[in-house]
């Protein structure tokens, strides 16, 4: 069955970025301590980044991630979703218009126009195309940014929840979380490794 789960990077203080991310520094100040269990030889840490990849039948992003992960210091042959798994799904990305022209032409982008609960839609139905196909279970991944994300779990769109905690301080940036409802979240999996601890919760709907 096609789940819905949110996967993001997040530090103990809960920011998904550093202060000032912008197109250039897409992680701001300091952010980039988030992602160092994507890119550690830590074997859990290596398993954990292929699972979650290799699970990916479609993956739902906003537009200032997408400018970040297509423009000049974005992605390439050797770093893209799934950092050097480079993993190529589906990318469904949540726009007010689309780009004008896209720099990464060999990968699958599909923008979206109608909001949030379209996309995550639209992903549903390419990744359960997908999993027919190879004959396996396959999800949407809502790989952020974090306003995507909390939006989406806000709105109860989300089935399930995995955390990258980074034991890291950052004082400020982009919060995972502004505001919403009250939830209790039922804890799946804890996974401590030698760069982060990996979480896995499932939210109910």
């Amino acid at each position: 069955m096609t789940r819905i789960i949110a996967d993001i990077s997040v530090s103990l203080d809960g920011f998904v970025t550093g202060p000032d991310p912008g197109p250039t520094s897409g992680l701001g100040v300091g952010g980039d301590a988030l992602h160092t269990w994507a890119f550690s030889d830590d074997p859990e840490d290596q398993r954990v980044l292929h699972d979650g990849t290799a699970r990916s039948g479609a993956v739902v992003l906003g537009r200032r991630l997408f400018d970040i992960v297509d423009g000049p210091g974005g992605w390439d042959d050797e770093v893209g979703y799934g950092a050097a798994e480079v993993g190529t799904p589906a990318f469904i990305v949540v726009t007010s218009a689309p780009p004008e022209t896209v720099r990464l032409t060999d990968l699958d982008w599909t923008f979206v126009t109608g909001g949030l609960s379209d996309a995550i839609a639209i992903a549903r139905q390419r990744a359960e195309q997908e999993s027919s196909e190879r004959g396996a279970d396959l999800d949407v991944v809502l790989m952020g940014g974090g306003a995507t994300i909390g939006s989406a779990i806000t709105a109860g769109l989300v089935d399930s929840l995995t955390l990258h905690l980074a034991p890291v301080v950052l004082g400020d940036g982009t919060p995972l979380f502004r505001g919403g409802p009250q939830r209790t979240l039922v804890q799946r999996s804890v996974t401590p490794t030698s760069t982060a601890t990996h979480l896995m919760y499932d939210l109910g709907r």
